[in-house]
């Protein structure tokens, strides 16, 4: 799953909306952003494969040190220790980051241990059961959670529009017919997977920050616009009120 873990942070945002952006918005992509560094550092082991789509045409060979539960599980109470200092913050982030495991099971093809090492895997795997249906329907998933969060901060006054067309950008990027990782896969090792391992990491820090910063702008746009209203309000009771004579 790609844009459907962004969907999942505008939700959570928008459900809890005094939550800070970074940790949510980074935190959905945290496993992944690790799995591009182990995958270039050669912990990790992805094998290109043109035939697995829908649009990732990798064979996620081996990635127990971030996608297995217990390693998701301990990789999620690091990223909620990251923000000890407000606890409610620190549970926030560290859901967020294990949403992406919970949000990767139907997605894989049996490749999530249950531990690093662990004989058992699982995944339902609509990647390979579905193809292209499966990009399909991550897209209406994503875009079911998108529109709750951007009802949800237009309610608070909040204007998500670019926000959402980022989604949009994100969700055609990673299609079957745009994705870089076609490109990336018919490359020789060990370009291929060092390449993927970057751009996997960065196709979540990139995104990440720019989805926060534009979440937060609308945010200080909204409480701007209140304030103006609300210095205009009092400006115009006061031009109202009779003056002493």
């Amino acid at each position: 799953m790609y844009v459907g873990h962004f969907a999942i942070g505008l939700a959570l945002k928008a459900k809890f909306p005094k939550t800070p952006t970074l940790p949510l918005m980074l935190g959905v992509g945290f496993l992944d952003l690790l799995d591009g560094i182990f995958i270039v550092l050669g912990f990790n082991t992805v094998t290109p494969n043109l035939l697995a789509g829908p649009y990732l045409f990798f064979d996620l060979t081996f990635i127990d040190w971030d996608h297995s539960l217990a390693a998701a599980l301990f990789w999620s109470a690091l990223w909620g220790v990251l923000f000890i200092k407000d606890k409610r913050v620190a549970l926030m982030a560290a859901l967020a980051a294990f949403s992406h495991f919970i949000a990767d099971w139907p997605m894989h093809n049996n490749d999530l241990a249950l531990y690093p090492f662990s004989i058992e895997h699982f995944g339902i795997g609509a990647w390979g059961r579905l193809g292209t249906a499966s990009w399909v329907l991550e897209g209406l998933f994503a875009g079911a959670l998108t529109l709750y969060a951007y009802r949800a901060a237009a309610g608070r006054g909040q204007h998500w529009g670019w926000v959402c067309a980022a989604m949009v950008g994100l969700f055609l990027n990673l299609s079957p017919w745009l994705s870089p990782m076609k490109h990336v896969a018919a490359l020789n090792e060990p370009a291929a997977h060092i390449i993927h391992g970057i751009l996997v990491t960065m196709g979540f820090v990139l995104p990440g920050w720019l989805l926060t910063w534009l979440i937060d702008r609308a945010e200080r746009i909204s409480v701007g616009d209140r304030k103006s209203t609300r210095l205009n309000s009092s400006h115009s009771q006061q031009s109202r009120m009779p003056s002493s004579a």
